[in-house]
């Protein structure tokens, strides 16, 4: 009887030095919000049964993540072939799917797509093919063969194909997903990957009603499928949470970071000196991107985003955007002259501003 992918055990592959990359842990990079170890969790845990992470570092961090961690059974750092040793050797399961730590965008069907084709072909090995070249670490193969692969460990051999080689292997062709197999070696292979959402500032003096629009702007823009997220910069005391709760009282107790959360929502609040003014990188960077479309920046008008002006003639204030080159549009409640060519927007109007992100957003 045929089994099925939920009989499948599957392991990332995180044991590795990573010399590429300075030796940096790649599980624990960030790629749009969220570890590289995160994003092939997502995908591959629902299509096993059982997931586990060879790494040979960071340990108590992986052991966060809520799944079992198996270091290498032989030697430090000796390679992806220890690492499916070591993931053989703790399975429980016929077959074992390796997959790497640094490949974020893997198929959704590898397990049930792999298992079939092994089955089909009566192969031992299953190993993906983008269509251009083999993906030696992305196999299925089945846990009887860990005996086979000890006794080619003990003889010193390292070569992943070349022990591939030896046993009736299959080539499961994924040409339609080439992309599912990118991965990160270089620091510019993360730069790439990366999916940052598009930000929009809003430059207005005090009292023109940036809040007020915003209220406004968000339920319409997700009306229309817009994923939205907002960073606000406040006076420097502000705080949201007040003396007699639980999470002040332990955050003012000397906790430089409180989570506190509930099914509903969570909140992090961190204690950290910025000088004078907070980073906005940092702040972007505390973002889940890979949920957003959108980012709305209010209060960072320093900053070299792009913005919309905001601008109510009867306060008194001058306009911002001859000074300000990355204002790419004004809107104000009534007409003013622009001294540069810029779309001129009704603050009143939010269908008419609503239509113009929606432009911003495809450009």
């Amino acid at each position: 009887m045929h089994s099925s992918p939920a009989q499948i055990s599957a392991v990332i592959l995180a044991g590795g030095m990573a010399r590429r990359m300075g030796g940096i842990d790649k599980g624990w990079m960030e790629l749009n919000g969220k570890p590289l170890i995160r994003h092939v969790i997502d995908i591959i845990q629902p299509q096993v049964d059982r997931l586990m992470i060879n790494a040979n570092r960071s340990l108590d961090a992986y052991g966060t993540l809520g799944m079992p961690v198996v270091s290498d059974l032989e030697g430090d750092f000796q390679g992806p072939l220890m690492g499916i040793a070591t993931g053989l050797h703790h399975a429980q399961s016929d077959w074992v799917l390796f997959v790497p730590c640094d490949c974020p965008h893997l198929p959704r069907d590898l397990a049930e797509r792999m298992l079939h084709q092994a089955q089909r072909d009566e192969a031992e090995i299953a190993v993906a093919h983008d269509g251009n070249r083999l993906q030696p670490v992305v196999a299925l193969i089945r846990r009887d063969l860990l005996p086979s692969l000890q006794a080619t460990l003990a003889e010193g051999e390292r070569k992943i194909d070349r022990w591939y080689g030896i046993h009736r292997l299959t080539e499961v062709d994924y040409s339609d997903q080439p992309e599912a197999f990118i991965n990160v070696n270089h620091r510019d292979d993360l730069a790439e990957l990366q999916q940052m959402p598009k930000l929009l500032g809003f430059a207005a003096w005090s009292g023109t009603g940036k809040t007020t629009l915003l209220k406004q702007l968000i339920p319409a823009l997700k009306a229309e499928g817009i994923r939205v997220g907002v960073i606000k910069h406040a006076h420097h005391q502000f705080d949201i949470d007040h003396p007699g709760k639980d999470s002040y009282e332990i955050r003012k107790a000397g906790a430089e970071q409180m989570l506190i959360c509930s099914g509903k929502r969570w909140a992090l609040m961190v204690e950290q000196d910025q000088g004078d003014r907070p980073s906005l990188n940092h702040m972007l960077s505390r973002l889940d991107h890979s949920l957003l479309d959108l980012v709305l920046i209010e209060g960072f008008k320093k900053e070299p985003i792009p913005k919309i002006e905001l601008h109510r003639p009867a306060l008194g204030r001058p306009l911002i955007h001859p000074e300000d080159s990355n204002i790419m549009a004004v809107a104000s409640d009534e007409p003013v002259p622009l001294s540069r060519d810029l779309p001129a927007l009704d603050l009143n109007d939010i269908p008419a501003i609503i239509e113009f992100i929606k432009a911003y957003l495809k450009k």
